[in-house]
């Protein structure tokens, strides 16, 4: 898109609940519309009771945003951060009408979603759109989202030094010779998502048009060749991680059984590599120790201290692993400062855009049937775009065109 002018911005995020009381409503939330009970909802509520009810990533949120306003400030960006939520207060309408009542007009949004598929990006979008009209400030305020970012330099550094520090860790505590595995674990989607996130030719041809030799991305959907190209990234920062084994694992499913998503689970990977059945090395080596990187999450919130520190710790002990996991960016200075450089591209304050990787720089807007949400029946939710060419349709030639 073409720079502008613009006068707030928006962080926008999932949300999380802050108190028992709030656990089963937010989770009403995040499941409306597929007619889940309470008892069920029950099941995914101890995570947060273990947790005194608190998911940690609304305070993780405020601080990222107090850091991202001493960045900008710091670089003479005199815009005010809003913070709205898709599941729980703030919510963006909210945040939305607070920047309106305050005189702000053309707002930017950013996300806590670094990655392409439904959930992470065009959600987002879906989510701008319905808080416009619910607040009736359609028309009155000009919304525009960031780029994706997972190829920004600020979000692939601060796992490179973690990964480094804790094979260093690991290595101290079982010996230089030890055989280690590192885990790159992200969020699991449906297959069908993940299609839809960008057919398997888009990943090969992007790479083409980078100039990447092939490799672990080629043949993968968007979504699982965007990390993929990620993870080389970090081992490229990492030499002590040569030779090293490693996997692009995934957790924190939630859909019905039948339902393929994306595998394997880190869990069902740490039985493979240490189970009794486990293969040993040339050398006769059994895996001793894994690194789990949480690659897919900005942010150490419930699906990253429950599915990883509390789930996969709990595997890794029982199978006789050391287990160590890495720090998301959170509030990285690294990390912090990439999400002001996208900004400032949106502001035409910066020459050119940073990436690594063979992927490019993502798109601003991406294509009209980019992340189309493939439904449970198979069909796939309609775009905004057809559904506007409906209505206009019906209110032409009536309800027998259909």
């Amino acid at each position: 898109m073409e720079p502008k002018e613009y006068d707030a911005v928006v962080l926008a995020s999932f949300g999380g609940p802050e108190g028992q009381e709030d656990v089963i409503p937010f989770l009403r939330n995040v499941t409306r519309g597929r007619g889940i009970p309470d008892e069920r909802l029950e099941e995914v509520a101890t995570h947060y009771r273990a947790n005194g009810g608190v998911s940690p990533i609304n305070a993780q949120n405020r601080a990222l945003i107090a850091a991202l306003k001493a960045e900008m400030a710091a670089r003479g960006i005199e815009l005010p951060v809003y913070f709205g939520n898709r599941n729980w207060k703030p919510y963006l309408p909210e945040a939305l009408r607070r920047a309106h009542d305050d005189g702000h007009r053309r707002i930017l949004m950013v996300t806590t979603s670094a990655y392409s598929c439904y959930s992470s990006c065009r959600q987002y979008r879906e989510d701008m759109g319905m808080a416009l009209r619910e607040t009736g400030l359609e028309g009155e305020l000009d919304l525009d989202k960031t780029r994706q970012y997972f190829n920004h330099p600020g979000f692939v550094e601060p796992f490179a030094e973690g990964l480094r520090a804790d094979l260093a860790s690991l290595r101290e505590e079982l010996g230089a010779d030890a055989r280690i595995h590192v885990l790159f674990s992200t969020h699991s989607i449906p297959t069908a998502d993940a299609a839809a996130a960008g057919p398997r030719g888009l990943a090969a041809a992007l790479r083409e048009r980078a100039g990447a030799e092939p490799g672990e991305a080629e043949g993968a959907d968007v979504y699982s060749a965007q990390h993929l190209d990620v993870v080389r990234e970090i081992l490229d920062r990492v030499p002590e991680a040569a030779g090293t084994a490693w996997s692009l694992v995934y957790q924190s499913r939630s859909g019905a059984p039948h339902v393929p998503w994306l595998e394997p689970d880190v869990n069902d990977v740490l039985e493979a590599i240490a189970g009794p059945d486990a293969p040993v090395d040339d050398r006769g080596r059994a895996v001793a120790g894994v690194v789990v990187v949480p690659v897919g999450f900005v942010s150490d919130h419930m699906e990253v201290v429950w599915d990883l520190d509390t789930e996969a710790r709990r595997t890794a002990e029982t199978l006789g692993l050391a287990f160590r996991r890495t720090p998301t960016p959170g509030t990285d200075p690294r990390f912090v400062s990439g999400l002001v450089d996208v900004v400032e591209e949106r502001l035409g304050r910066r020459e050119g855009r940073a990436a690594v990787g063979c992927f490019p720089a993502w798109y601003d807007v991406c294509r009209p049937d980019c992340c189309t949400k493939v439904m449970r029946d198979g069909t796939v939710r309609p775009t905004a775009a057809a559904v506007d060419a409906e209505v206009r349709g019906l209110a032409e030639h009536g309800e027998g065109r259909t």
